[in-house]
């Protein structure tokens, strides 16, 4: 079990989480950073006293700075700030649970200084898959996902040899709109997308989850994460979110992981694995779950779900720019600037305006993805 870890983006869903996990275990907390929500951090930090703390905004870094002081607490800012709490030394681990491309360079930064990584943040392993996992792997590094799909993934195939693997099978809610028509979905809001049936997610995750970009960007990840092709790779919609996710071996046996749908297991396992920590969470009664059911996903009206395969398919910085182009057309949305329809035609007429980068660095990964949320915002703008 970690005895201390820096955790990035501790004012979002899953650093709020994490803390809560962190406070039953007795974990230390060592670094939190936040990009703007100055009162939560601020609390955070008098209840952990960790040494440092880091704001994104920099213009609030002299009130937080003010807020702290006596507390023997160093403040710092900015992007630097956030890769140095990514390196603050006496950790076991850093949490990456910033949201967007912002959480790329400091899980760079974490794992180029030997530091194992819960990994929480999609959009790293989307944008620099081959990047990130090449760095670690060079440096002795585990990234471990926090991702309840991913989490499940790596716990059926602990103890399994990879060559007897079939296929991952990534279970999905469906999100809000499951048994829709694509002309119903022309004239939903950004309120009843951001009611998800089942489980409690930051704003931009939920609306991921109601397009299923969600679930394609998990299947990026996963050929990162686990490094089996994209043909081995399934999405399966099962909308109880009971089972996590599965996987099926050549012999016809298939291993589920179930459990509640509580983001707070999947983050205690990153931060104790291999050992399983006693807790007071919910537990699982089969017996009032009632019927599992399971549905193949609808690719033409979720049309998110088979642009995330087929960049996957491209490669190179195709994925950056479907990540970009989605962070940027989601944004429009929840500012009620487009329709929820909109945000894959978005996507796609970014991605056929693309000219792929076979190989690149992480610079080339940062420009694409500037590059296609710029070429949202003009397509809006036109």
């Amino acid at each position: 079990m970690a005895d201390s870890i820096a955790l990035l983006g501790s004012t979002g869903s899953i650093g709020v989480q994490t803390l809560d996990v962190a406070r039953n275990l007795g974990i230390k907390v060592s670094a939190l950073t936040a990009y703007s929500d100055i009162d939560l951090l601020e609390k955070q930090a008098r209840e952990f006293r960790p040494p440092m703390v880091a704001i994104g905004d920099d213009t609030l870094a002299p009130e937080l700075e003010n807020r702290l002081k006596g507390l023997g607490i160093q403040v710092l800012s900015g992007p630097e700030g956030i890769r140095a709490a990514a390196a603050v030394d006496g950790v076991d681990k850093v949490v990456v649970a910033i949201v967007g491309i912002a959480g790329l360079l400091p899980t760079i930064e974490a794992i180029r200084n030997g530091r194992d990584v819960a990994l929480a943040n999609k959009e790293t392993l989307v944008t620099a898959g081959h990047i990130v996992m090449a760095e670690a792997e060079s440096r002795g590094v585990t990234v471990f996902p926090v991702d309840s799909e991913h989490s499940a993934v790596y716990q059926c195939l602990a103890g399994n040899r990879k060559q007897d693997v079939e296929r991952l099978l990534l279970t999905a809610s469906g999100g809000p709109f499951r048994g829709m028509g694509y002309d119903e979905l022309r004239n939903v809001t950004a309120e009843q997308a951001l009611k998800h049936p089942n489980w409690s997610m930051g704003s931009k995750i939920t609306i991921d989850s109601a397009t299923m970009m969600n679930k394609g960007l998990e299947v990026i990840e996963a050929r990162w994460l686990f490094g089996f092709s994209p043909e081995k790779i399934s999405v399966l919609v099962h909308p109880q979110s009971i089972i996590h996710s599965m996987v099926e071996y050549k012999d016809g046996s298939v291993i589920a992981q179930l459990g509640q749908p509580d983001m707070r297991i999947p983050i205690q396992l990153s931060l104790t694995w291999p050992e399983r920590c006693a807790n007071e969470f919910p537990r699982l009664d089969l017996i009032k779950s009632g019927v599992l059911t399971f549905e193949e996903p609808d690719m033409e009206k979720f049309r998110c779900l088979r642009l995330a395969y087929d960049a996957l398919e491209e490669g190179g910085t195709m994925p950056a720019v479907l990540n970009g182009a989605n962070e940027a057309a989601v944004k429009l949305f929840l500012e009620g600037r487009i329709g929820f329809c909109a945000i894959p035609q978005l996507i796609e007429k970014t991605m056929l305006a693309h000219e792929v980068n076979t190989s690149p660095e992480l610079d080339d990964i940062i420009e694409v993805d500037k590059w296609a949320k710029r070429m949202v915002g003009d397509s809006v703008c036109i």
